[in-house]
């Protein structure tokens, strides 16, 4: 299941952050969230869309998180790796203004084999 790759990859890739597939309660100042948002499947090669959000207690520690996370995934692509290819579809400031917790979202592209 590619959302539980995903998941792995940035785990493992993102030494000391916590890394969710939903946010749990209780949840510190800086973490991410990953989520699968579509997708298509095809015999063989299959393309997923991702949402990555990086928390930050400030809006610049959420920028600097977001930027290792874009590092992180762009090393998910590679003949000997998770994906085929890893496009950034767009990365943006998205505070949460209900909770006023401070977050980027990057949206990924990730083609890879089934």
């Amino acid at each position: 299941m590619i959302e539980l790759t995903v998941f792995e990859w940035i785990k493992r890739n993102l030494s000391g952050i916590e890394v969710h597939l939903e946010e749990p309660k209780g949840a510190g100042d800086k973490f991410v969230l990953v989520e699968k948002t579509g997708g298509t499947e095809s015999i063989g090669l299959n393309s997923a869309t991702f949402a990555v959000q990086a928390y930050g207690k400030t809006r610049h520690e959420a920028a600097e998180l977001n930027e290792k996370v874009k590092e992180a995934m762009y090393k998910m692509a590679g003949p000997d790796s998770v994906a085929t290819k890893v496009e950034l579809n767009s990365d943006y400031n998205f505070t949460d203004l209900t909770t006023k917790r401070y977050r980027f979202q990057s949206v990924y592209d990730i083609t890879y084999y089934n």
